[in-house]
């Protein structure tokens, strides 16, 4: 029974999910080198240590709902609140 859920929305997957996720954070950290001028690496790395990443793989914040940009200005309120 469960394995045709699965079949009926293969978007559910875990497998799918955690792709769409990866993608979302690489676009994020794109996003991020741009607005700090940085390295895309780099611009991972910080964003993979943060908070906002934490938030954004957790289904009950509900961050994962937002945009990148808005995940973005996350990360930035956070690093100014870091200062």
């Amino acid at each position: 029974m469960m394995e045709q859920k699965n079949y009926d929305n293969p978007t559910k997957s875990p497998v799918i999910q955690e792709i769409i996720m990866s993608n979302r954070i690489g676009s994020i950290a794109v996003l991020l080198a741009e607005r700090l001028n940085i390295d895309s690496i780099k611009a991972l790395k910080l964003f993979y240590e943060s908070q906002t990443c934490v938030a954004l793989h957790d289904k009950s914040t509900g961050l994962y709902l937002y945009g990148d940009l808005y995940v973005v200005d996350e990360f930035i309120r956070e690093m100014e609140n870091r200062q």
